[in-house]
């Protein structure tokens, strides 16, 4: 099994040293999905919450929750994000909510943590606005689907 980066010799916590890593050019996305009942995502599609647009204030809260991941995950970097693009996709056919954030970084590390954060605030963020109608609700397949650039290459996944 390969040693994990974030543990010393000691198997004390610690911040990854980057700073010999080379600077370039990195993406990652993630998706993820929130399954409702039927009633609950023919509300959000008809826009009519009554706490208002319940995917663009995802969309919003998943930009932010990529911006603030460093303050979440204790040993994540903080990273100059270049770009974030959250896209929430209502499924009818599922009764659920298809999430995809995509993060964008030069830097010396990677920025999957970023979108998968993106993903979960924006899936909680629709939870938060609709759970008055549905307690129900799941949150499920929170995966990284695309990283690519740094020494480990290119990843993708469904």
């Amino acid at each position: 099994m390969p040693k994990l980066s974030h543990f010393d010799d000691q198997g004390q916590a610690h911040m990854v040293d980057v700073s010999d890593k080379d600077v370039t050019s990195r993406i990652a996305t993630a998706r993820g999905r929130i399954v409702m009942n039927p009633e609950t995502l023919a509300m959000i599609m008809d826009g009519s919450a009554k706490k208002g647009d319940v995917l663009g204030v995802a969309r919003l809260a998943g930009i932010m929750g990529a911006k603030k991941t460093p303050d979440l995950i204790p040993l994540c970097h903080p990273l100059p994000i270049t770009k974030v693009t959250v896209d929430l996709t209502p499924i009818p056919t599922d009764n659920a909510v298809e999430i995809e954030a995509t993060v964008k970084t030069t830097g010396q590390t990677g920025v999957e943590m970023e979108a998968l954060t993106a993903v979960n605030v924006a899936a909680l963020t629709v939870y938060d606005m609709v759970k008055a109608v549905d307690k129900t609700m799941i949150i499920t397949d929170v995966r990284v689907t695309l990283k690519d650039g740094g020494k480990s290459g290119r990843l993708v996944a469904k």
